[in-house]
C-alpha cells in the first residue's frame, strides 16, 4: 500500500513548492501541544506555529470543546441579512481590547482577504466622499500583505510577484525605517504623502515577517502615521501575523500612540483551528458608507463570512489568549529569547539576531548564497528536520515563532538547533573559501 506521502504526491499541489524537485511531504496525522506526530509516530517540535497560526498548541481541548458545541448548534448561516450569537460576541469582545478608535468589524476568511477588504474600504471611502482620484497607497519596500492581487500590489516586488507584475496596481514604496535610517525614510514619506492622489499607508507594525523578521521602532512608526494623518491619508495596520500577543502585548499597535484607521487580522485569530479573517475600522470610515444611495455600499463578501464555527474557535482562542497563564507564557518565552539573543550575538557566522516578544530571528552570515532560493536555505531546513524540529528558513534567516505552550525544555531544543545551524554555516563558509 502506498504511504500517505506517496498518495499526497499523486494528487496534490502544495503552496510555495516546486513539485518536480521537492521531497515527499512529511505526513502528519495528529498534534499534541507544541508537537506534530507523523504517520510513523515520529514527533516534530513545531517551532513556527505551523505558519504562525497556532497560538496555544495543537488539538487544544478548550477550543475543540467550543467548536464541537457550535457544530451541534449551528454550522453556518449566510451573513447578508442574517446574524448569529458567535459573530456578535466575537466582535464585541475584540472591540473592547482593540485601540479605542476601532468601531466596526468586517469578517472575511483569511489574511489576504482581510487586506483586500481594507484596501477597498480606503478606496471607496474617498470615492464616496467625491475624491475618486485618491487611490495611491504607500507601502514598505520589503513588505508582504498576501497573495491576492490587491494584497500583492501593496507588497514588495520580487520573485513571487514577478509573473503578475503587469496586473498589479502602482504604489509608492518607501524603505523600512530600520535603526539608523529613520530620518531618511521619513523624508521618503514626506516626498509623496502630500500628493492629492495618495489614499492610504499600509504597514506591518514593528515587524516585517517574510522580509526576514525585520524590526523597527514604534517611535518612527508613530511619526510615519502622524504625518499621514496630517494629510488625510488613512493608515492600515496589517496585524495578520503580529496580532494576539506575538510581539508582547495583544496587538503590536498597542506600542503606538498614533493609532491606525483600519486593522487586519487572521492567522492566530482562531488559534490555528480554522481559516478566518477580519478587518476593523473607525466609525468615520464606516459612516462614509451609510447612505440612501445603495451604490455607496461596500460590495464585498464571502460565502463563509463570519462562519459560526470559526467564530466559536476565535472566541475560545481569545479567552485563552487573555488569560493570566497565557500572558505569563508569553513573558517567559520573550525572556528566554532575550537571553539566547545575548548568547548568540557577535559570534562568528552570525550577522544579526532580532527579537520582539515571542519572535526570535537569527540572520546567519554565509558570505554568499543568502537568497530565499539558496542551497543554504535547504540545508538549514533539513538540519532542523533531522533534529525533529519544524522551522522554515527565509534564505539565511531562521526564526522561531513557537506556540505559547512551548516549555523551557522545548525552547532549549530550538536554541540548540539554531546553534548547530551556526556551526553548519561556518563549515560551509570554510569549505567555500578553501575551494
Amino acid at each position: 500500500m502506498p504511504t500517505l506521502a506517496e498518495r499526497d504526491h499523486a494528487v496534490l499541489w502544495h503552496p510555495y513548492t516546486q513539485m518536480q524537485t521537492a521531497p515527499l511531504p512529511v505526513p502528519i496525522v495528529r498534534g499534541e501541544g507544541s508537537w506534530l506526530i507523523a504517520e510513523d509516530e515520529t514527533r516534530y517540535l513545531d517551532g513556527i506555529s505551523s505558519w504562525w497560526v497556532n497560538l496555544h498548541g495543537h488539538a487544544h481541548p478548550h477550543i475543540a470543546t467550543r467548536v464541537s458545541a457550535q457544530l451541534h448548534t449551528l454550522e453556518h448561516v449566510l451573513f447578508a441579512g442574517f446574524t448569529h450569537p458567535s459573530a456578535v460576541e466575537l466582535a464585541e469582545q475584540l472591540l473592547q481590547i482593540l485601540p479605542a478608535n476601532q468601531a466596526r468589524v468586517f469578517y472575511s476568511d483569511n489574511g489576504s482577504t482581510a487586506v483586500e477588504v481594507a484596501l477597498k474600504m480606503v478606496m471607496q471611502y474617498f470615492h464616496n466622499q467625491g475624491q475618486p482620484e485618491r487611490r495611491t497607497f504607500i507601502c514598505f519596500r520589503d513588505s508582504y500583505h498576501g497573495d491576492t492581487f490587491g494584497a500583492m500590489s501593496v507588497s514588495g516586488r520580487g520573485a513571487f510577484t514577478a509573473p503578475f507584475g503587469a496586473y498589479l496596481f502602482d504604489v509608492e514604496f518607501i524603505d523600512v525605517p530600520v535603526p539608523g535610517r529613520e530620518t531618511e525614510v521619513l523624508a521618503q514619506l514626506d516626498a509623496v504623502v502630500a500628493r492629492p492622489d495618495v489614499a492610504g499607508f499600509i504597514f506591518e507594525p514593528l515587524l516585517l515577517g517574510t522580509a526576514g523578521m525585520i524590526t523597527y521602532s514604534a517611535e518612527v512608526l508613530d511619526e510615519l502615521v502622524r504625518r499621514c494623518h496630517r494629510h488625510g491619508v488613512l493608515c492600515i495596520a496589517d496585524e495578520v501575523m503580529t496580532g494576539f500577543g506575538r510581539t508582547g502585548p495583544l496587538f503590536a499597535s498597542e506600542y503606538l500612540t498614533e493609532q491606525p484607521d483600519i486593522m487586519c487580522f487572521s492567522k492566530g485569530l482562531t488559534g490555528g483551528t480554522m481559516a478566518m479573517g477580519l478587518t476593523t475600522c473607525t466609525a468615520t470610515i464606516y459612516e462614509a458608507f451609510l447612505s440612501e444611495d445603495r451604490l455607496r455600499t461596500l460590495f464585498h463578501g464571502h460565502s463563509y463570512t463570519a462562519n459560526p464555527v470559526a467564530c466559536a474557535a476565535a472566541l475560545a482562542s481569545l479567552e485563552l489568549t487573555r488569560s493570566a497563564d497565557c500572558t505569563a507564557h508569553r513573558t517567559r518565552i520573550a525572556t528566554a529569547h532575550a537571553a539566547f539573543q545575548q548568547q548568540l550575538e557577535g559570534q562568528p557566522g552570525i550577522r544579526a539576531v532580532r527579537h520582539l516578544g515571542t519572535v526570535l530571528a537569527v540572520e546567519y552570515d554565509p558570505g554568499e548564497g543568502t537568497s530565499y532560493f539558496s542551497n543554504l536555505r535547504d540545508a538549514l531546513y533539513q538540519l532542523a528536520l533531522s533534529h525533529h524540529v519544524v522551522l522554515r528558513p527565509l534564505g539565511n534567516v531562521v526564526y522561531l515563532l513557537p506556540p505559547y505552550c512551548t516549555t523551557n525544555e522545548e525552547l532549549e531544543l530550538l536554541y540548540r538547533v539554531l546553534s548547530q545551524m551556526r556551526e553548519l554555516v561556518l563549515t560551509l563558509t570554510a569549505s567555500s573559501t578553501h575551494a
